[in-house]
């Protein structure tokens, strides 16, 4: 009997020691051998989220200092506009829908270490089981799984990656309402002044029909003057018409940014006053690659799917059952000396599963370090972009800025000054009619072009901010 028990362990152990081992022919031999051990750590989780969580998920890990460049909202709208960066984040659809999500990725991580519910079964025989000891007519079982344990810490540690994962996302993703909020608010203003400028110029060109019609009158001018002016009046009007139904489209996006009604008035920023950040474009890459949420995700998400590498590699070993039994037996024989007549018999077992299908547990640790490598090229991917898209940005904050100071500076007082003179020229009879519509024409654009190169500038340092991942608002 020994013997054989013996054979019988020895068998076991091979098929355990077989089922455990790692594939060397695995075509990521290589990166096996890169990946690094985890480090179990406990991600910061907000005060505010961590209510009722467990302790061990509310300690705080090194974080990096915050970083503020410089203010550039300095108008009268900015507090409304800061009203309503914080309505978008309390409301908007999509900031709620991941908050859910880093809730539902916290409960995760508070049940993923632990062990299987136990289970209890029953069998009742149809017909007793007849035994020296009486009749047994049913028996009981408790039993318990349990798993290896470091496997299931390996899972606890990448629930709480895959938590903070998504807290970072929810960060990145309120950044980009808030810039996306506050491009709409600069669009708003832009059309808001490219309406106005229509407007005044339609004052202007009535004027200049007015004139045409008094030289008509005394027969220094022809009725084509009128025509065309009147051909201007018609087009401006045509304008106006685009000009409003776009600033519509913009206040419904506004208005959905915000969770609210589509129809809902908003007032247009009278002015905006936007100030390039101090900071050259490595400084700024440098708090993007520190700051930046998004980036932040990414790395989370490479150390989730590290200790899922740990989770696969773990798979191989074995886990094991415990169980009770008991067999309640009917007192219905005669005493006996041999046997205790209605004893209740029980048991204590133990099962052990044998991983023995190599190939299977290769692919899973395979699929594991794929997952990886994806997830780490993905915060290279990143880096990079936003390295880039900081230097786009930058560079069109500054042509914003440049050709707004330009045509501030030069170009629209040189050509208010042409329009003034070329229509006391046309009054004299100077210059013909179709000379002062060219200027106003050239006046119009360059209006136009001036408050659009304000919106510009205003947008891009917005998005230079969402990009470096500091925020603006209160």
């Amino acid at each position: 009997m020994l013997a054989l028990n013996s054979k019988f362990l020895k068998s076991l152990s091979i098929l355990l020691l077989a089922g455990g081992c790692a594939s060397s022919g695995s075509p990521l031999a290589v990166v096996r051998n890169e990946v690094q051990p985890p480090i179990a750590v406990t991600p910061h989780i907000p005060v505010d989220a961590a209510v009722g969580q467990d302790a061990k998920l509310a300690s705080s890990p090194p974080s990096v200092a915050p970083v503020q460049l410089v203010t550039h909202e300095a108008s009268d709208s900015s507090d409304a506009l800061h009203g309503f960066e914080l309505l978008a984040r309390e409301r908007n659809p999509r900031l709620i829908r991941l908050h859910h999500e880093y809730q539902a990725a916290l409960a995760k991580s508070r049940y993923a270490d632990k062990l299987p519910d136990p289970r209890f079964g029953a069998n009742i025989f149809g017909d007793p089981i007849e035994t020296a000891a009486g009749s047994q007519r049913a028996n009981m079982t408790f039993s318990q799984a349990v798993p290896w344990i470091a496997r299931l810490r390996a899972d606890e540690q990448r629930a709480i990656f895959d938590a903070y994962a998504i807290h970072a996302e929810l960060e990145a993703e309120t950044l980009r309402v808030e810039a996306a909020v506050r491009t709409q608010w600069y669009r708003l203003y832009v059309l808001e002044k490219q309406i106005e400028i229509a407007v005044a110029n339609q004052q202007l060109l009535t004027s200049l029909i007015d004139v045409a019609n008094a030289r008509i009158a005394t027969g220094a001018a022809s009725q084509g003057d009128v025509l065309l002016g009147t051909l201007e009046l018609s087009q401006l009007e045509e304008r106006l018409l685009t000009l409003r139904r776009q600033r519509q489209g913009t206040v419904a996006e506004f208005n959905r940014l915000l969770a609210q009604s589509a129809e809902t008035p908003i007032a247009s920023p009278e002015r905006i006053h936007s100030v390039m950040p101090t900071m050259d474009t490595s400084e700024l890459t440098q708090i993007a690659l520190h700051s930046q949420p998004e980036i932040e995700a990414a790395k989370m998400r490479t150390q989730a799917t590290r200790w899922g590498v740990e989770v696969a590699r773990l798979m191989r070993r074995p886990e094991f059952m415990l169980s009770a039994s008991y067999y309640p037996t009917d007192n219905n024989r005669p005493p006996s000396n041999v046997v205790d007549v209605g004893q209740d018999p029980w048991a204590l077992g133990a099962q052990i599963s044998i991983p023995i299908w190599r190939d299977k547990y290769d692919a899973i640790e395979d699929e594991a370090l794929w997952k990886h490598q994806a997830a780490h090229n993905t915060v290279e991917e990143l880096s990079d972009r936003y390295a880039s898209l900081i230097v786009d940005l930058v560079a069109e904050a500054k042509r914003a800025q440049e050709t707004a100071e330009l045509y501030e500076s030069t170009i629209l007082p040189q050509a208010q000054q042409t329009l003034k003179a070329d229509q006391e020229s046309y009054s004299n009879g100077a210059v013909e009619f179709d000379r002062v519509i060219r200027d106003y024409r050239n006046l119009l654009t360059l209006e136009i072009g001036y408050h659009q190169a304000i919106g510009d500038m205003a947008t891009a340092i917005a998005k230079i901010y969402q990009t470096t991942g500091v925020r603006t608002g209160p």
